[in-house]
């Protein structure tokens, strides 16, 4: 007789992972799922439903291989990298899947041989690591972050040699202080990592190095490679989120990273374009296989490698559609190369961006204000991450944009000098307040506060919320937020055109 835990495993797997629904299946549509194979692989192409269509993954390996130790049980608390990074919402969480292995699973008390319900421990899943898990609703309180928004929380302190204080900490949650702030980010994707250019979202996993350098006039930092950074952040998961005692084996980072590097994964189906492939188009995550990537590419002060200038047109996968004639399918193909014409093409005037207009690394500075696309940050063809490592402040975390369930932190400089040499703070001294530090806490500098790193964005449609704190709900909201940060006036068709490209992505 089957196991209860491998009962509910089965039924997670079938029921959160494969479900399609079936009012979009037709002579036009991908094929359902019609066997698990024994819990040992998923084939390539395997098609998992979204909002506006289906997204897929493809492997150079040939198939998903879930014997691999992506996802085993590796830690101490029943979690594997697969419990934050699931195949069926773009290799990262959604608060729809998140909810439901709540509900199965009870919050995380009745176990799983998958580990998913394993993201309900309190470690880094509560919103606090002191939060009463007691009761079925104390966990759904408890756990409300991540039900609600995707988030899991990172405890991160003020480094010892920070050039600033935290002087004030509102968190609703009654834990964070400088000794470990309450950070709450979405998972990043693990997939598409071939385009990769920054670990985390503050760059933490990503270590100085002698495998690439930015130009000198980009600061001349230098960098270890992305295979090095990505088996340092295996472990360095295993050990905080899976809490396991030990570091794992090489063998086993090696075998984490193999997999990770070889899937990509994107849109193929949308439900007003259809087949993302059609027309000579190339979408849908095959393709992304055969696109050029190399640090530095088409960087802003010119490519790295070939020294040809940047080009704001980074994405031309829907090129062919803007020439399409009639109705119908063809019209909702017409309003996906629209709409990236619009994030190549629609003139942003840029101002007050850390680590671009102000606290960048660039010599000569760049100008106060200057006028770009979309495409100046995310500028890797196809991808749309900065193809170098270049944290931004674009103010996603300042005050103004706080919620009532998010921590504030009141961070100020030192900036008076003592008679030893040392600095601290004083009257007069700047300070600001921030839901999440950012690359600051890394770094220990007052001028990265609210720096993150802009994510890959292939496969948007399956991981809503966005940004690194879920505060987008939808793509519509993501474009609201630039309209009202950056005065871009995308509205009415144009921003139906741009939202209906980034869910084509």
């Amino acid at each position: 007789m089957k196991s209860s835990a491998t009962v509910v495993a089965f039924g997670l797997v079938l029921s959160i992972l494969f479900a399609a629904p079936a009012n979009l299946l037709a002579d036009d549509t991908p094929a359902s799922v019609t066997e698990f194979e024994r819990l040992k692989q998923l084939p390539n192409g395997l098609a998992f439903p979204n909002s506006t269509g289906f997204a897929s993954t493809f492997s150079t390996a040939g198939h998903i291989d879930l014997s691999n130790e992506f996802f085993r049980d590796l830690g101490a608390n029943g979690r594997r990298c697969v419990s934050c990074h699931l195949p069926s919402v773009g290799w990262t969480i959604t608060p729809p899947q998140v909810q439901a292995i709540f509900e199965r699973t009870q919050g995380g008390v009745i176990p799983d041989s998958l580990g998913l319900g394993a993201i309900f421990r309190t470690n880094d899943g509560s919103n606090s690591p002191n939060a009463d898990v007691s009761t079925l609703e104390a966990r759904r309180r408890a756990y409300s972050m991540v039900l609600n928004k995707g988030l899991i929380r990172v405890g991160i302190g003020v480094p010892a040699t920070a050039d600033y204080e935290l002087i004030a900490v509102d968190d609703p949650y009654h834990h964070a202080s400088s000794a470990e702030l309450s950070l709450f980010r979405r998972p990043l994707p693990t997939t598409n990592l071939q385009f990769l250019t920054t670990v985390m979202w503050d760059g933490r996993e990503t270590f100085g190095g002698t495998d690439h350098c930015n130009i000198a006039a980009e600061g001349g930092a230098c960098f270890a490679s992305i295979h090095f950074d990505l088996a340092d952040q295996s472990n360095g998961a295993t050990q905080g989120h899976a809490q396991a005692p030990n570091p794992i084996t090489d063998a086993q980072r090696e075998s984490i990273v193999a997999f990770e590097t070889a899937l990509a994964t994107a849109q193929f189906w949308d439900q007003d374009a259809k087949h993302l492939s059609a027309a000579g188009a190339r979408g849908g995550p095959q393709a992304i296989f055969g696109e050029a990537f190399y640090y530095g590419i088409n960087d802003n002060l010119g490519d790295y490698r070939t020294g040809a200038p940047f080009t704001p047109i980074v994405f031309d996968i829907y090129d062919t559609w803007s020439k399409l004639h009639g109705g119908g399918t063809n019209e909702a193909r017409r309003t996906v190369a629209r709409g990236q014409d619009i994030f190549n093409s629609r003139p942003i005037t840029i101002s007050g961006v850390g680590g671009l207009n102000e606290n960048s690394p660039f010599n000569p500075p760049l100008p106060a204000s200057f006028l770009g696309t979309c495409t100046t940050c995310h500028n890797t063809p196809n991808s749309g991450n900065h193809s170098i490592v270049a944290p931004l402040n674009i103010g996603l975390a300042d005050a103004s944009r706080r919620t009532s369930d998010m921590p504030l932190y009141a961070l100020q400089q030192k900036c008076v000098t003592l008679a030893d040499g040392s600095k601290a703070v004083g009257p007069g001294c700047p300070s600001v307040s921030v839901t999440d530090p950012g690359r600051a806490l890394i770094s220990g500098k007052f001028a990265d506060i609210g720096k993150f790193k802009g994510p890959i964005l292939r496969g948007l449609a399956a991981r809503a919320p966005y940004f690194h704190n879920g505060s987008a709900a939808d793509l519509g909201a993501v474009v609201d937020f630039y309209n009202e940060r950056f005065g871009v006036g995308i509205v009415g068709r144009d921003r139906e055109d741009l939202v209906a490209f980034l869910r084509s992505l």
